[in-house]
């Protein structure tokens, strides 16, 4: 970030916005938004709870499982589609359709169907997950030079090898990117399917302080999530920057 032709670091918007959450909060303008350093206070207070390591235990499994059926569907779906037109024809109008729907108000139909647990939460992830992931995975395709794919045809290779050693790694740079945005889309779905539900994980923390007008705890809970997303956001962009490479290999 550069400023009057100054280069200032990224982290230091986040020291700016910090200390303009602690002055609001010694304002006391509303009982809403605490100061930051009483969030700050509080986390480490509830983190001494063994129900807050059980809630965060639930929340990363969760996380970790809805994500890893996201990449792991989203990523070949995307490929295949970028390749076959038919496909595409057939699955773009309903990827297209999800990922601009209000996705929460599919949640009630997943509990109907599946209960009020982990599973429902598990597949919310992958619903607010995996269309961003298809739809980047078929950019990347659609940008992979027809030659690459003639020279694999032309030496034999079979469906699978065209797919794993050019169709993947020639789409990496958009793949990961699309991994990125589904990831922090599937912080999201974690907490809309854990508040939803109410039983378990985060949700069940959210609903105890909330019906206590416990802010200060929301906000400590609130500071676990933003630094889960700010992790996933930085770790995925610096591996993004590494592979960039890849995307002039395909010209």
């Amino acid at each position: 970030m550069t400023i009057f032709g100054l280069r200032i670091p990224a982290m230091a918007s986040l020291i700016l916005w910090a200390v303009l959450w602690e002055i609001v909060g010694r304002l006391e303008l509303t009982i809403l938004i605490p100061p930051l350093s009483t969030a700050l206070e509080k986390l480490f207070e509830i983190a001494a709870n063994e129900s807050f390591w059980d809630a965060l235990g639930i929340t990363m499994r969760t996380f970790l499982v809805g994500s890893g059926i996201a990449i792991m569907v989203g990523v070949p779906v995307g490929i295949l589609m970028g390749r076959s037109a038919i496909l595409d024809g057939m699955l773009l109008p309903w990827v297209n359709t999800f990922i601009s729907a209000p996705l929460s108000a599919v949640v009630p139909v997943i509990m109907a169907l599946f209960g009020f647990g982990e599973t429902t939460i598990i597949l919310t992830v992958v619903l607010f997950a995996i269309w961003i992931i298809i739809l980047d995975a078929r950019a990347g395709t659609h940008a992979i030079s027809s030659s690459l794919v003639e020279m694999a045809r032309v030496y034999g290779a079979s469906p699978w090898q065209a797919f794993t050693k050019i169709y993947i790694w020639s789409a990496l740079p958009e793949i990961l990117t699309g991994i990125r945005l589904g990831l922090l889309r599937a912080v999201k779905g974690v907490i809309i399917g854990q508040l939803l539900v109410s039983v378990v994980g985060f949700g069940r923390l959210f609903e105890i302080y909330s019906s206590n007008f416990l802010m200060s705890h929301m906000w400590a809970l609130l500071i676990v999530l933003f630094g889960l997303a700010f992790v996933i956001d930085t770790m995925f962009g610096y591996i993004e920057r590494k592979v960039e490479y890849f995307a002039a290999s395909r010209h």
